[in-house]
């Protein structure tokens, strides 16, 4: 057998000639020149996000000259804060195989009741109303939104309710349900009265810091911290394997079943922020705000590069998704497009995402499946080699689990 390796060896070596630097074949003009053709592409699907979003600057910058102005700008970005927020709640659903359609309705809901607990909660038991302040109405409904969240991932995690059908129902009960506590009508002037300690609520949606709006400033700390959750801690890796195989990762020693359950958690606070923004930006709350708002999260986190299937995405992909929506929309806005061509410009980039999605990690799958499936090469005894041998013999390096199922590194997850 030693004799048979030595010449295996020896054959190969001649066969395939020695692997230095410098020392390339005559064909390798050509493969290089495929190298860099493969990293162009490789690079336009990548950056797809931060390429739709230059091009959408450009062209709107030569369409209408009030579009890149200072004022213009932090203008859009406020509307941006709103959907990024959603969209960086359903990130971390998506990145475990989830789906979460309730959003929408829990940032209606939690606006919602933000404005009810403001106009004063009457106990006509005792014959009072009582008046919270703002602070305490803005943590009432933050803290309800992360309690939709916590039933949601009860439903997928505990009794095993399909994601999709799980939210999709809690959609319609939350939704009903400001229907209901409103009977359909808005809440209006959410300004407060001095004498009642209940004025304030406009802050998050009118105050600027440094020339800044607090809500862009409330995306952007929000951003940062579930960025480096999702990169620098153990949930995060956690999170990644749930999304990668939850079945493997299980296995290890992961509780699946709690991760599923806080994302959602964090899906629902993520929302009830965005409600609690957009209320006190229009000093109303409607009922029906935040309609078909969950499908614009979506597009968000798939614009970003994220993976429907579970266990890729990046918080800054998904930020520049909510970008490349919100940018588009109100530049389309801007130049005078029919709100039904917008609708249908917003769905054609939506499946371009999805096709490029596709491309960029349904190729790599497909190869795997293909090589996986070809018969291992034989020595010249006619015995192939065992997976994992030279692992275990020292013959060559090991393949790490998070190489082998395409797990990204830290830094992809930031």
């Amino acid at each position: 057998m030693a004799s048979t390796t030595a010449d295996t060896a020896t054959t190969t070596t001649a066969a395939t000639g020695p692997r230095g630097p410098g020392a390339e074949g005559p064909g390798s003009g050509g493969s290089g020149a495929g190298r860099r053709r493969l990293d162009l592409s490789t690079l336009l699907i990548e950056g797809r996000a931060f390429l739709a979003l230059a091009l959408i600057i450009v062209v709107f910058s030569l369409l209408s000259p009030n579009f890149l102005t200072v004022d213009n700008l932090l203008i859009m970005t406020s509307h941006v804060a709103i959907f990024a927020l959603l969209s960086m709640g359903m990130l971390l659903v998506v990145l475990t195989g989830g789906i979460d359609l309730s959003v929408g309705s829990t940032l209606g809901f939690s606006a919602v009741i933000a404005g009810f607990l403001l106009r004063g909660v009457p106990l006509d038991i005792f014959g009072v109303t009582l008046y919270p302040s703002v602070p305490v109405a803005v943590l009432l409904s933050v803290g309800l939104g992360g309690l939709i969240g916590a039933l949601n991932g009860v439903l997928v995690a505990r009794f095993n309710v399909a994601p999709f059908v799980a939210t999709l129902g809690m959609l319609y009960v939350v939704r009903g349900a400001a229907l209901l506590m409103t009977n359909g009508r808005t809440i209006n002037d959410l300004s407060g009265t001095e004498g009642l300690g209940n004025t304030g609520f406009e802050w998050l949606g009118f105050q600027r810091i440094l020339g800044i709006p607090a809500g862009v400033l409330i995306m952007a700390a929000v951003a940062l911290v579930l960025a480096l959750v999702l990169a620098r801690t153990t949930f995060g890796r956690w999170l990644y394997a749930t999304g990668g195989n939850a079945r493997a990762a299980e296995l290890s020693g992961v509780p699946v079943r709690r991760v599923t359950v806080w994302v959602y958690v964090v899906s629902g606070l993520c929302s009830a922020i965005a409600g609690v923004i957009l209320a006190s930006t229009l000093t109303s709350a409607s009922p029906t705000a935040g309609n078909t708002y969950e499908l614009t999260a979506i597009a968000g986190v798939v614009i970003g590069g994220a993976a429907l299937a579970g266990g890729r995405g990046t918080v800054r992909g998904t930020l520049l998704g909510a970008f490349v929506i919100g940018f588009l929309s109100d530049g389309l806005v801007l130049v005078g497009v029919s709100a039904y061509w917008q609708t249908v410009f917003i769905g054609a980039v939506i499946v371009v995402a999805v096709m490029l999605n596709s491309l960029q990690y349904g190729g790599p799958r497909r190869r795997a499946r293909a090589n996986a499936g070809k018969a291992p090469a034989a020595g010249s005894d006619g015995d192939a080699a065992p997976t994992g041998q030279g692992a275990s013999t020292g013959q060559g390096p090991a393949t790490s689990p998070s190489a082998a199922d395409g797990s990204p590194s830290p830094e992809e997850r930031s």
